[in-house]
């Protein structure tokens, strides 16, 4: 990878600097990591400017890409993994990445109806993962009893 790096950095112009290499040692070793948690995975030998101008340049060299996995900063992953969204829980804050194929009929929908192509890298889908939405389900409503949600009847009207 450092022959791959150095080329794409010449190619456009930047050197291949120790400070590049170990960011993005850094982020390959993560996997997903805010600027911060590659600045603390480095052990002070990069400053948190430097991570950043350094991430930025590794984007637009397509080596990382970077999602919005909370509202703190940027998270960046390796573009040497296979392209992915992510879903996120509100609750215990796991992320799990998921193939884009598994959104293929969302995807598919905006594309016909807006005409949209979707970068699905940058894609985070926020919501409960399952072991909190069988903790909330199972814990005691404020009347003692497990919480649970009345089924509903289909709101499609019959013929």
């Amino acid at each position: 990878m450092p022959d791959e790096l150095a080329s794409r950095l010449r190619g456009s112009g930047y050197r291949l600097t120790p400070q590049r290499q170990l960011v993005l040692a850094a982020v390959e070793a993560l996997g997903h990591a805010t600027p911060d948690e590659v600045r603390d995975h480095l052990e002070g030998a990069v400053n948190t400017s430097t991570v950043y101008r350094n991430l930025e340049v590794l984007e637009e060299l397509g080596l990382v890409r970077h999602t919005h996995l909370s509202d703190r900063a940027p998270t960046y992953h390796s573009a040497r993994e296979a392209e992915h969204f992510h879903l996120v829980c509100r609750q215990c804050q796991r992320v799990t990445s998921v193939e884009p194929a598994q959104a293929g009929p969302f995807l598919e929908q905006m594309r016909a109806a807006h005409g949209f192509v979707t970068d699905v890298g940058h894609l985070a889908i926020f919501g409960r993962c399952v072991d909190c939405s069988a903790a909330v389900e199972a814990a005691p409503h404020e009347h003692g009893h497990p919480h649970t949600h009345p089924t509903r009847p289909d709101p499609t009207p019959e013929p």
